[in-house]
């Protein structure tokens, strides 16, 4: 028996490796290879050295329009969609966390399905949609982002309850506590913490998406950028790709470090 199970792990290792190397090689076969037009070099160049040489006047001019501006624009969309999304994941969690050890559960089942619903639809295409319904701004890009991150946070809330210590919550219960009281002295302290982690990671994302749904209109730092990039203004979209880097590791390093105190 040891023999045959043996044998049959060398052929689970080559199996999973040839179907490994069947996949690439099915997905290269479906790219259409195209050649590099003769500009890409050009282009590149050009946004090199406006990375090198930026507007550095763009930075800040009062105007509302400046660098500055937009990245606070661009902050606000990411933390109100966030801040949403996160009120509206909690009772999505609950529906969708599956408390018991059962194989199929109906309740988990519907919520599960529906927070992949949700999570199917990528934010520039819930941009574009929202622009068509509330026109085109900042307003746009909040509702894009929140509708986004429920679907995801609601997963990993869902998956947070699914994985907490029961065992304060049974003791509670065992000294004649309600389910009221059950929740707020147990199953809360066992969850905050991970909600809060699960709700600063999804702002680090937020905060990224919200730098790219300006190209279709949903307002931030996006905008500028496409602007700069169709006038071919390589300095203005030298400093706007700096802002944006600049925000991102800040916003990394302090979602970091609070994620760690939290734990």
């Amino acid at each position: 028996m040891k023999k045959l199970r043996s044998k049959w792990g060398r052929w689970e290792w080559m199996i999973g490796i040839v179907l490994i190397i069947s996949l690439y090689w099915w997905s290269i076969r479906g790219i259409p290879l195209v050649p590099i037009q003769k500009s890409a070099g050009q282009v590149s160049a050009s946004i090199l050295h406006g990375m090198f040489n930026p507007d550095w006047s763009y930075i800040y001019n009062g105007s509302g329009e400046d660098l500055v501006s937009q990245l606070v624009i661009t902050l606000a969309i990411a933390f109100l969609g966030t801040f949403i999304s996160a009120i509206i994941s909690v009772p999505f969690s609950f529906l969708a966390a599956q408390t018991n050890s059962r194989w199929f559960h109906p309740r988990a089942t519907i919520g599960k399905l529906l927070l992949t619903a949700i999570r199917a639809f990528p934010e520039v295409i819930l941009a574009i949609m929202f622009i068509k319904a509330v026109g085109p701004g900042s307003f746009a890009g909040v509702l894009a982002v929140g509708f986004h991150s429920v679907g995801m946070l609601g997963k990993l809330f869902s998956e947070s309850i699914e994985a907490m210590d029961h065992r304060a919550e049974l003791a509670i219960k065992a000294t004649g506590g309600t389910k009221l009281q059950r929740f707020w002295l147990a199953t809360l302290p066992a969850i905050l913490p991970a909600f809060l982690s699960a709700t600063l990671y999804r702002f680090e994302i937020s905060v990224r998406s919200a730098s790219i749904l300006g190209i279709v209109g949903a307002g931030g730092v996006g905008t500028p950028l496409m602007f700069a990039l169709q006038t071919r203004d390589w300095s203005k979209t030298g400093v706007i790709l700096l802002g944006i880097v600049l925000m991102v590791i800040l916003i990394d390093g302090l979602s970091s470090y609070l994620r760690r105190r939290l734990h």
